[in-house]
Protein backbone atom coordinates (compact mmCIF):
# COMPACT_ATOMS: atom_id res chain seq x y z
CA UNK A 1 0.00 0.00 0.00
CA UNK A 2 1.48 3.49 -0.62
CA UNK A 3 2.59 5.83 1.91
CA UNK A 4 0.36 8.50 1.55
CA UNK A 5 2.99 11.16 4.02
CA UNK A 6 6.39 11.06 5.22
CA UNK A 7 7.46 12.15 9.04
CA UNK A 8 8.07 15.85 9.49
CA UNK A 9 9.08 15.87 12.64
CA UNK A 10 12.78 15.77 12.00
CA UNK A 11 12.66 19.31 10.41
CA UNK A 12 10.30 20.64 13.27
CA UNK A 13 11.85 23.78 15.00
CA UNK A 14 14.40 24.22 11.82
CA UNK A 15 15.28 27.64 10.12
CA UNK A 16 13.32 27.59 6.77
CA UNK A 17 15.73 26.35 3.91
CA UNK A 18 17.31 24.16 5.84
CA UNK A 19 18.16 21.11 3.79
CA UNK A 20 17.15 17.85 6.00
CA UNK A 21 16.18 14.89 3.75
CA UNK A 22 12.69 13.73 4.07
CA UNK A 23 12.08 10.43 1.82
CA UNK A 24 11.82 6.80 1.57
CA UNK A 25 14.79 6.03 -0.35
CA UNK A 26 18.65 6.72 0.77
CA UNK A 27 21.37 6.30 -1.37
CA UNK A 28 24.87 5.69 -0.83
CA UNK A 29 26.09 7.83 -3.53
CA UNK A 30 24.34 10.47 -6.26
CA UNK A 31 25.28 9.34 -9.93
CA UNK A 32 25.03 12.25 -12.13
CA UNK A 33 24.53 12.22 -16.25
CA UNK A 34 25.58 14.80 -17.96
CA UNK A 35 24.58 15.22 -21.46
CA UNK A 36 25.53 18.48 -23.44
CA UNK A 37 23.77 18.36 -27.14
CA UNK A 38 22.82 21.11 -29.76
CA UNK A 39 21.91 20.47 -33.77
CA UNK A 40 25.02 19.63 -35.02
CA UNK A 41 26.47 16.94 -31.62
CA UNK A 42 25.50 15.27 -28.59
CA UNK A 43 28.17 14.09 -25.61
CA UNK A 44 26.78 12.34 -22.43
CA UNK A 45 29.21 11.64 -19.46
CA UNK A 46 28.54 9.91 -16.25
CA UNK A 47 30.07 10.54 -12.78
CA UNK A 48 29.78 10.21 -9.14
CA UNK A 49 31.73 13.75 -8.61
CA UNK A 50 29.79 16.53 -8.02
CA UNK A 51 32.84 18.26 -9.38
CA UNK A 52 33.51 16.57 -12.26
CA UNK A 53 29.75 16.76 -13.26
CA UNK A 54 29.72 20.83 -13.03
CA UNK A 55 33.62 20.72 -15.33
CA UNK A 56 31.46 18.97 -18.29
CA UNK A 57 29.36 21.97 -18.59
CA UNK A 58 29.33 23.05 -22.15
CA UNK A 59 28.04 26.92 -22.43
CA UNK A 60 28.12 26.36 -25.95
CA UNK A 61 25.67 23.61 -26.39
CA UNK A 62 22.36 22.83 -23.85
CA UNK A 63 22.92 20.92 -21.07
CA UNK A 64 20.94 18.32 -19.02
CA UNK A 65 22.34 17.45 -15.28
CA UNK A 66 20.10 14.10 -14.38
CA UNK A 67 21.02 13.24 -10.83
CA UNK A 68 19.51 10.19 -9.05
CA UNK A 69 19.17 10.16 -5.32
CA UNK A 70 18.77 13.38 -3.84
CA UNK A 71 19.52 12.25 0.23
CA UNK A 72 23.10 13.91 -0.01
CA UNK A 73 22.19 17.75 1.80
CA UNK A 74 25.89 18.51 0.72
CA UNK A 75 25.41 17.65 -2.93
CA UNK A 76 22.04 19.37 -3.58
CA UNK A 77 24.02 22.56 -1.94
CA UNK A 78 26.69 22.14 -4.33
CA UNK A 79 23.94 22.44 -7.23
CA UNK A 80 22.62 25.20 -5.36
CA UNK A 81 25.75 27.53 -4.97
CA UNK A 82 27.01 26.50 -8.38
CA UNK A 83 23.57 27.51 -10.15
CA UNK A 84 22.55 30.02 -7.67
CA UNK A 85 19.34 28.04 -6.25
CA UNK A 86 17.06 29.16 -4.02
CA UNK A 87 17.61 27.60 0.06
CA UNK A 88 13.87 27.42 -0.76
CA UNK A 89 14.33 25.50 -3.47
CA UNK A 90 17.09 23.02 -2.79
CA UNK A 91 14.94 22.56 1.14
CA UNK A 92 11.86 21.13 -1.49
CA UNK A 93 13.63 19.33 -3.90
CA UNK A 94 15.30 16.93 -0.35
CA UNK A 95 11.59 16.98 0.83
CA UNK A 96 10.40 14.42 -1.33
CA UNK A 97 6.51 14.48 -0.42
CA UNK A 98 6.05 17.49 -2.34
CA UNK A 99 2.87 18.40 -3.65
CA UNK A 100 3.31 19.05 -8.04
CA UNK A 101 3.96 22.69 -8.31
CA UNK A 102 5.72 24.98 -10.29
CA UNK A 103 7.47 27.83 -8.61
CA UNK A 104 9.31 31.13 -11.05
CA UNK A 105 12.54 32.49 -9.93
CA UNK A 106 12.80 34.70 -12.12
CA UNK A 107 16.28 33.16 -13.94
CA UNK A 108 15.10 29.40 -13.29
CA UNK A 109 12.16 27.48 -13.28
CA UNK A 110 11.77 24.75 -10.66
CA UNK A 111 8.41 22.24 -11.39
CA UNK A 112 7.98 19.05 -8.77
CA UNK A 113 6.23 16.18 -10.17
CA UNK A 114 5.41 12.72 -9.26
CA UNK A 115 6.47 9.38 -10.96
CA UNK A 116 4.10 6.99 -10.72
CA UNK A 117 5.14 3.21 -10.54
CA UNK A 118 4.10 0.09 -9.80
CA UNK A 119 5.39 -1.95 -6.73
CA UNK A 120 6.04 -5.48 -7.52
CA UNK A 121 5.45 -7.16 -4.25
CA UNK A 122 1.81 -5.37 -3.54
CA UNK A 123 0.88 -4.81 -7.32
CA UNK A 124 -0.05 -1.04 -5.80
CA UNK A 125 1.11 2.51 -6.89
CA UNK A 126 4.04 4.08 -5.37
CA UNK A 127 5.08 7.39 -6.53
CA UNK A 128 8.93 8.93 -6.46
CA UNK A 129 9.42 12.30 -6.41
CA UNK A 130 10.76 14.77 -10.04
CA UNK A 131 12.21 17.46 -9.61
CA UNK A 132 13.23 20.05 -12.54
CA UNK A 133 15.09 23.30 -12.46
CA UNK A 134 14.93 24.78 -15.87
CA UNK A 135 17.58 27.81 -16.43
CA UNK A 136 18.35 29.28 -20.17
CA UNK A 137 20.42 27.20 -21.03
CA UNK A 138 20.25 24.12 -18.58
CA UNK A 139 18.20 21.64 -17.32
CA UNK A 140 18.67 19.64 -14.15
CA UNK A 141 16.04 17.01 -12.88
CA UNK A 142 16.28 15.23 -9.49
CA UNK A 143 15.19 11.53 -8.84
CA UNK A 144 14.74 9.83 -5.79
CA UNK A 145 16.54 6.89 -6.85
CA UNK A 146 17.70 5.38 -10.40
CA UNK A 147 15.68 4.47 -12.78
CA UNK A 148 15.45 4.99 -16.82
CA UNK A 149 11.99 6.35 -17.26
CA UNK A 150 13.71 9.17 -19.20
CA UNK A 151 15.55 6.66 -21.04
CA UNK A 152 13.14 7.27 -24.19
CA UNK A 153 14.29 10.95 -24.29
CA UNK A 154 17.50 10.23 -24.36
CA UNK A 155 17.27 7.43 -27.42
CA UNK A 156 15.60 10.50 -28.86
CA UNK A 157 18.17 13.17 -28.26
CA UNK A 158 20.79 10.75 -29.94
CA UNK A 159 18.94 10.81 -33.14
CA UNK A 160 20.61 13.51 -35.69
CA UNK A 161 18.54 15.96 -36.41
CA UNK A 162 15.15 15.17 -33.97
CA UNK A 163 13.60 17.97 -33.21
CA UNK A 164 14.77 17.98 -29.24
CA UNK A 165 18.04 18.47 -30.81
CA UNK A 166 16.72 21.93 -32.81
CA UNK A 167 15.03 22.76 -29.31
CA UNK A 168 16.54 24.42 -26.30
CA UNK A 169 16.12 23.10 -22.57
CA UNK A 170 12.35 24.24 -22.66
CA UNK A 171 11.58 21.41 -25.20
CA UNK A 172 13.86 18.80 -23.24
CA UNK A 173 11.53 19.87 -19.99
CA UNK A 174 8.03 18.98 -22.40
CA UNK A 175 9.59 15.72 -23.58
CA UNK A 176 10.77 14.84 -19.75
CA UNK A 177 7.26 15.73 -18.48
CA UNK A 178 5.26 13.95 -21.64
CA UNK A 179 7.21 10.53 -20.69
CA UNK A 180 5.74 10.84 -17.30
CA UNK A 181 2.19 11.86 -17.58
CA UNK A 182 2.10 8.65 -20.29
CA UNK A 183 3.86 6.81 -17.79
CA UNK A 184 0.40 7.41 -15.96
CA UNK A 185 -1.55 5.84 -18.56
CA UNK A 186 0.43 2.65 -18.41
CA UNK A 187 -0.38 2.52 -14.08
CA UNK A 188 -3.68 3.12 -14.94
CA UNK A 189 -4.74 0.29 -17.41
CA UNK A 190 -2.80 -2.13 -14.98
CA UNK A 191 -5.39 -0.85 -12.45
CA UNK A 192 -7.97 -0.85 -14.79
CA UNK A 193 -6.85 -4.97 -15.30
CA UNK A 194 -7.12 -5.31 -11.71
CA UNK A 195 -10.19 -3.76 -11.09
CA UNK A 196 -11.45 -6.27 -14.24
CA UNK A 197 -10.48 -9.39 -12.04
CA UNK A 198 -11.70 -7.79 -8.43
CA UNK A 199 -15.35 -7.22 -10.08
CA UNK A 200 -15.07 -10.91 -10.92
CA UNK A 201 -14.78 -11.98 -7.58
CA UNK A 202 -17.19 -9.78 -6.66
CA UNK A 203 -20.37 -10.87 -8.77
CA UNK A 204 -19.02 -14.92 -8.44
CA UNK A 205 -18.93 -14.32 -4.48
CA UNK A 206 -18.79 -12.31 -1.17
CA UNK A 207 -15.79 -12.63 1.12
CA UNK A 208 -13.81 -10.55 3.72
CA UNK A 209 -10.94 -11.12 1.40
CA UNK A 210 -12.44 -9.21 -1.45
CA UNK A 211 -13.59 -6.34 0.46
CA UNK A 212 -9.96 -5.81 2.01
CA UNK A 213 -8.92 -5.83 -1.96
CA UNK A 214 -11.55 -3.59 -2.38
CA UNK A 215 -10.74 -0.92 0.52
CA UNK A 216 -7.24 -1.21 -0.55
CA UNK A 217 -8.07 -0.49 -4.16
CA UNK A 218 -9.97 2.59 -2.97
CA UNK A 219 -7.00 3.33 -1.05
CA UNK A 220 -4.53 2.86 -4.37
CA UNK A 221 -7.00 5.42 -6.07
CA UNK A 222 -7.15 7.83 -3.38
CA UNK A 223 -3.14 8.27 -3.60
CA UNK A 224 -3.12 8.34 -7.19
CA UNK A 225 -5.48 11.13 -7.46
CA UNK A 226 -3.59 13.25 -4.93
CA UNK A 227 -0.54 12.41 -6.66
CA UNK A 228 -1.31 13.50 -9.91
CA UNK A 229 -4.82 15.74 -9.45
CA UNK A 230 -2.70 18.40 -9.22
CA UNK A 231 -0.17 18.40 -12.54
CA UNK A 232 -3.14 20.43 -14.40
CA UNK A 233 -2.62 23.43 -12.51
CA UNK A 234 1.08 23.04 -13.28
CA UNK A 235 0.55 22.98 -16.63
CA UNK A 236 -2.09 25.88 -16.45
CA UNK A 237 0.29 27.85 -14.43
CA UNK A 238 2.98 27.20 -17.28
CA UNK A 239 0.21 28.33 -19.81
CA UNK A 240 -0.41 31.60 -17.85
CA UNK A 241 3.13 32.41 -16.77
CA UNK A 242 4.93 35.03 -18.26
CA UNK A 243 8.73 34.10 -18.87
CA UNK A 244 11.10 33.73 -21.55
CA UNK A 245 12.62 30.42 -20.06
CA UNK A 246 9.67 28.55 -22.21
CA UNK A 247 9.32 29.30 -25.63
CA UNK A 248 5.82 30.52 -26.56
CA UNK A 249 5.40 28.19 -29.88
CA UNK A 250 5.58 25.02 -26.69
CA UNK A 251 2.31 26.63 -24.96
CA UNK A 252 0.00 24.16 -27.61
CA UNK A 253 2.14 21.06 -26.40
CA UNK A 254 1.91 21.90 -22.78
CA UNK A 255 -1.71 22.77 -23.44
CA UNK A 256 -1.83 18.69 -24.99
CA UNK A 257 -0.23 17.68 -21.56
CA UNK A 258 -2.85 19.45 -19.72
CA UNK A 259 -5.56 17.29 -21.89
CA UNK A 260 -3.73 14.55 -21.12
CA UNK A 261 -3.51 15.08 -17.37
CA UNK A 262 -7.46 15.49 -17.65
CA UNK A 263 -7.89 12.31 -19.22
CA UNK A 264 -5.55 10.33 -16.48
CA UNK A 265 -7.67 12.38 -13.49
CA UNK A 266 -11.46 10.81 -15.77
CA UNK A 267 -10.12 7.81 -15.23
CA UNK A 268 -8.97 7.29 -11.92
CA UNK A 269 -12.38 9.09 -10.97
CA UNK A 270 -14.19 6.24 -13.23
CA UNK A 271 -12.25 3.74 -11.49
CA UNK A 272 -13.13 5.22 -7.69
CA UNK A 273 -16.67 5.32 -8.60
CA UNK A 274 -16.53 1.74 -10.03
CA UNK A 275 -14.66 0.05 -6.36
CA UNK A 276 -17.97 2.65 -5.62
CA UNK A 277 -20.07 0.45 -7.10
CA UNK A 278 -18.20 -3.11 -6.22
CA UNK A 279 -18.56 -2.55 -2.47
CA UNK A 280 -22.46 -1.62 -2.77
CA UNK A 281 -22.34 -4.91 -5.04
CA UNK A 282 -20.40 -6.79 -2.28
CA UNK A 283 -22.76 -5.17 0.92
CA UNK A 284 -25.75 -5.88 -1.31
CA UNK A 285 -24.15 -9.90 -1.86
CA UNK A 286 -23.94 -10.11 1.46
CA UNK A 287 -27.52 -9.00 2.65
CA UNK A 288 -28.78 -11.17 0.05
CA UNK A 289 -26.92 -14.04 1.29
CA UNK A 290 -28.17 -13.45 5.01
CA UNK A 291 -31.58 -12.81 3.83
CA UNK A 292 -31.63 -16.33 2.00
CA UNK A 293 -30.88 -17.76 5.01
CA UNK A 294 -32.88 -16.11 7.17
CA UNK A 295 -35.81 -17.69 4.21
CA UNK A 296 -34.55 -21.22 4.36
CA UNK A 297 -34.62 -20.92 8.79
CA UNK A 298 -38.12 -19.07 8.95
CA UNK A 299 -40.08 -21.59 6.26
CA UNK A 300 -38.12 -24.72 8.62
CA UNK A 301 -39.56 -22.55 11.94
CA UNK A 302 -42.83 -22.06 10.41
CA UNK A 303 -43.35 -25.86 8.97
CA UNK A 304 -42.44 -27.28 12.76
CA UNK A 305 -44.45 -24.34 14.63
CA UNK A 306 -48.05 -26.20 14.32
CA UNK A 307 -46.33 -29.71 14.32
CA UNK A 308 -45.15 -28.16 17.58
CA UNK A 309 -48.38 -27.40 18.77
CA UNK A 310 -49.85 -30.29 17.84
CA UNK A 311 -46.68 -31.96 19.74
CA UNK A 312 -47.89 -30.27 22.30
CA UNK A 313 -51.75 -31.18 22.92
CA UNK A 314 -51.14 -34.54 23.19
CA UNK A 315 -48.34 -34.63 25.30
CA UNK A 316 -50.45 -32.94 28.56
CA UNK A 317 -51.09 -36.34 29.45
CA UNK A 318 -55.27 -35.79 30.76
CA UNK A 319 -56.99 -39.00 31.22
CA UNK A 320 -59.99 -38.04 29.27
CA UNK A 321 -58.56 -37.29 25.88
CA UNK A 322 -60.10 -40.30 23.68
CA UNK A 323 -56.97 -40.10 21.43
CA UNK A 324 -54.90 -41.43 23.83
CA UNK A 325 -56.71 -44.68 24.04
CA UNK A 326 -56.58 -45.13 20.37
CA UNK A 327 -54.62 -48.04 19.20
CA UNK A 328 -53.90 -46.49 16.02
CA UNK A 329 -53.96 -42.78 17.40
CA UNK A 330 -50.07 -42.45 17.60
CA UNK A 331 -49.82 -42.97 13.91
CA UNK A 332 -53.05 -41.21 13.05
CA UNK A 333 -51.24 -38.17 14.98
CA UNK A 334 -48.14 -38.48 12.79
CA UNK A 335 -50.40 -38.90 9.92
CA UNK A 336 -51.94 -35.37 10.35
CA UNK A 337 -48.32 -33.91 11.08
CA UNK A 338 -47.46 -34.97 7.55
CA UNK A 339 -50.46 -33.47 5.78
CA UNK A 340 -49.88 -30.34 7.44
CA UNK A 341 -46.06 -30.40 6.39
CA UNK A 342 -46.54 -31.04 2.63
CA UNK A 343 -49.58 -28.55 2.94
CA UNK A 344 -47.40 -26.01 3.85
CA UNK A 345 -44.74 -26.46 1.56
CA UNK A 346 -47.52 -26.66 -1.47
CA UNK A 347 -48.86 -23.03 0.08
CA UNK A 348 -44.64 -21.73 0.14
CA UNK A 349 -44.44 -23.01 -3.39
CA UNK A 350 -47.60 -21.59 -4.58
CA UNK A 351 -46.42 -18.23 -3.46
CA UNK A 352 -42.84 -18.40 -5.10
CA UNK A 353 -41.10 -18.11 -1.42
CA UNK A 354 -38.63 -20.89 -2.04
Amino acid sequence: MPTTSTRRSSKAGLPPGTLVHLGRHVAEKATFTVVNYNEDGFRITQTQDVEECFSLIDPSMTTWINVDAVSDAKTVEAFGSHFGLHPLLLEDIMNTDQRPKMDDYDDHLFLVLKMILINIDTKGPEADQISFVLGRNYLITFLERPSDVFLPALERLQIDKSRVRKNGPDYLLYSLIDITVDNYFAVIDKGSEILEDLEGRVITGARTETLVDIQKRKRDFIFLRRSISPLRDVLLTIERNDTDLISPSLMMFFRDIADHSMRVIDSIETSREMLSGMLDIYLSSVSNRLNEVMKVLTIISTIFIPLTFIAGVYGMNFKNMPEIEMYYGYYACLFVMGLVVIAMLAFFWKKKWF
